[in-house]
């Protein structure tokens, strides 16, 4: 086999890419693996819970399981939105615990290589390290890949 062959391949191996759910808040982009993705759902709405922080919208059943909502615009300091058709819950998980993401809008799926994910810049980190783990570049796209522990308030498990 010829060496450009082979170093081609090497290349493409080294070339990760992550398959990614895309989804929108307050008109920016935003991603998290689909490996930390179980699903995503219409919203109807959420029991609200007393005493809940103000960013935890309410609970949801999904098969079975009570499920806390995430309001992704009032968590990233945005004013809350009405719901309209295009709302989505995006299920996620972190460890055994599974927790929805209130969303403006989500229908893509995307393959994101790893060469175009940057870390996010020190401005942008704030007091508690924020909530972007990578920025990608795509085109004149700009989508910012979340710390889903960081968001649902659970990064210190991840420290244990």
């Amino acid at each position: 086999m010829p060496d450009l062959v082979v170093h081609q391949q090497d290349k493409e191996r080294e070339e990760r890419a992550v398959l990614h759910v895309l989804f929108k808040v307050f008109d920016a982009e935003y991603a998290l693996p689909v490996d930390t993705v179980l699903q995503m759902e219409s919203f109807q709405g959420a029991t609200p819970v007393p005493g809940a922080p103000e960013f935890v919208t309410g609970i949801i059943q999904i098969r079975g399981r009570v499920i806390p909502v995430v309001d992704l615009r009032i968590r990233f300091g945005f004013p809350p939105a009405p719901l309209t058709l295009d709302s989505r819950v995006v299920l996620g998980r972190h460890g055994e615990r599974a927790v929805a993401l209130l969303v403006d809008s989500a229908r893509e799926v995307l393959t994101i290589p790893a060469s175009v994910l940057k870390p996010p810049h020190k401005l942008l980190e704030g007091d508690r390290g924020g909530f972007v783990s990578a920025v990608a570049q795509l085109g004149s796209r700009l989508v910012m890949v979340l710390d889903f522990a960081k968001v649902i308030g659970e990064e210190s498990l991840d420290v244990v």
